[in-house]
């Protein structure tokens, strides 16, 4: 099987290509036109009106242009509502890396540089495309968990103060509903809330955390921590339950789990904008990935910038997997498992929380003992 037969769609999507050279769009015209939809475009003007009146699936667009670069068509495509998520692919001769670095900066997802290669602009395309595919299905799918959720939700704030206990359960089912797609079947969310709550309790001992944690936060923190992987509802089961390891694209689309549970947990804030686990809940579905050294996802925050939830529920939910069976993992042994958190504090961790951690490790030994998988 060659390249074309690997990377033909199942069905013609529509590719814009810009370029002020005739000879260039002829020759991509060729290049794309049997297994897409093509649309050429001689310059800036003409290309936004064609992707006005029918958007594309992607466009490529080039750089050097009379009367409107690339830069400027791409600016002006997201600051369109209706075109921004249009996928853009830069193509041009320019090779400085500050060129690369605007396109980038503008709204690009990927740049090719001219003379380009034939297996290249095929592979690039058909990827952007696929990804979109895949980010238009999950916002199908987070459609229908945002009704899940506010449904849930509503019924746990109509029912009575005396009932918090059965509050509590239904939310953890809401989670396990996320849990069980994944391969964490057993006691993985009760074992991260009290994680979570362990390192809180330490962590109100210290003078600057005093006033921020007392017990209606460590009680919102408990409630909170179930619903950090809500967003894995919409993730693909061929992602979540992969045997190896993920492949770039695959890990792309498994770091949207955080913002998809924060977007979906958001519609539940806006609508009751009083419930302060809510609130909390969607803080660390987003964050929860992210490192102390900036180098997380989704929003690359650094040191206190992540929030304090997240920051404590990150910690626990590592040291849970670390000791935890999974489909493309061993379990780690009580020693290792403090040892590999040990080596990435002040990288991936809080360092205080690191700190605090390694103290009481023995108390989270314990949980983890007393709460094993059956």
């Amino acid at each position: 099987m060659n390249m074309t037969d690997a990377l033909t769609p199942t069905h013609k999507q529509n590719i814009l290509i810009v370029d002020d050279t005739p000879a260039n769009l002829m020759v991509l015209s060729e290049i794309l036109g049997q297994q897409y939809n093509v649309r050429p475009a001689p310059n800036g003007r003409l290309a936004l009106k064609a992707a006005e009146h029918t958007p594309p699936d992607i466009i490529l667009l080039d750089i050097t242009m009379p009367e409107m670069t690339g830069y400027e068509v791409c600016e002006r495509l997201k600051a369109n509502s209706t075109l921004s998520s249009i996928p853009v692919v830069f193509i041009s001769a320019l090779s400085d890396p500050a060129e690369k670095v605007k396109g980038f900066k503008v709204g690009g997802v990927d740049y090719i540089t001219k003379p380009f290669q034939i297996e290249e602009v095929l592979a690039r395309v058909h990827t952007h495309l696929k990804l979109r595919e895949c980010q238009q299905e999950l916002e199908q799918h987070n459609t229908h968990l945002e009704e899940l959720v506010q449904n849930q939700v509503q019924e746990i704030l109509a029912v009575n103060k005396k009932l918090q206990d059965a509050q509590m359960a239904i939310i953890v089912a809401m989670s396990k509903v996320a849990e069980a797609r994944d391969d964490n079947t057993g006691k993985h969310i009760e074992r991260v809330q009290h994680y979570c709550r362990a390192l809180a309790l330490q962590l109100r001992k210290i003078p600057e955390y005093g006033t921020i944690i007392n017990d209606e936060y460590i009680d919102n923190l408990y409630c909170a921590a179930p619903l950090h992987d809500i967003g894995k509802v919409a993730t693909p089961d061929a992602i979540l339950l992969k045997p190896g390891p993920l492949d770039q694209q695959e890990f792309e689309i498994m770091k949207l789990h955080t913002a998809q549970g924060a977007h979906t947990l958001q519609s539940v804030c806006d609508r009751y904008p009083e419930n302060t686990f809510i609130r909390m809940g969607r803080v660390i579905a987003r964050s929860h990935h992210e490192r102390w050294d900036g180098s997380g996802y989704p929003d690359g925050l650094s040191g206190e910038n992540i929030p304090l939830a997240a920051r404590i529920l990150a910690l626990a939910d590592v040291y849970d997997a670390l000791r935890s069976k999974r489909c493309y993992k061993k379990e780690f042994s009580r020693e290792n498992s403090r040892e590999i958190i040990a080596e990435v504090v002040g990288e991936q961790f809080d360092p205080t929380l690191g700190a605090l951690f390694l103290r009481i490790e023995p108390e989270f030994n314990e949980i983890c003992e007393g709460m094993r998988d059956s």
